[in-house]
């Protein structure tokens, strides 16, 4: 009714029979002759949390392995500075740091390809 489609009167009578109404057939047989969808927003957009951007988990994934990368490298250079002013062979820890976080970030590359992620969804 708001949108035009429907007069006041014809609006009322609907409404009645909607209070009358006992039975969801005889509801259906009421907004039968009535769009499914609003025809206002044509076509119907998906809702958002359906969608997932590609691109955004894509940017996701290359600033997680960046921030590895810089990590890394700061330990590596932090050790090597430690073995030359020691003048011997410090045992090479920054791959424990670098270990379990690339692994991790490396399954997670893998299956996110897997499932079809690296596609573009549109």
């Amino acid at each position: 009714m708001a949108q035009g489609r429907l007069t006041l009167e014809e609006f009322n009578e609907r409404l009645e029979l909607v209070y009358s109404s006992k039975t969801y057939g005889e509801l259906a047989r009421l907004t039968a002759d009535l769009p499914d969808i609003d025809l206002n927003n044509l076509p119907a957009r998906q809702p958002q949390a359906e969608r997932r951007p590609a691109k955004a988990v894509d940017k996701g994934l290359k600033g997680a392995w960046a921030a590895w990368a810089m990590a890394s490298s700061i330990n590596w250079v932090i050790w090597l500075i430690v073995s030359v002013t020691s003048f011997e062979f410090i045992y090479p820890w920054p791959l424990w740091v670098m270990g379990p976080w690339g692994a991790v970030l490396l399954v997670t590359t893998v299956f996110y390809r897997m499932s079809g992620g690296g596609k573009d969804r549109d």
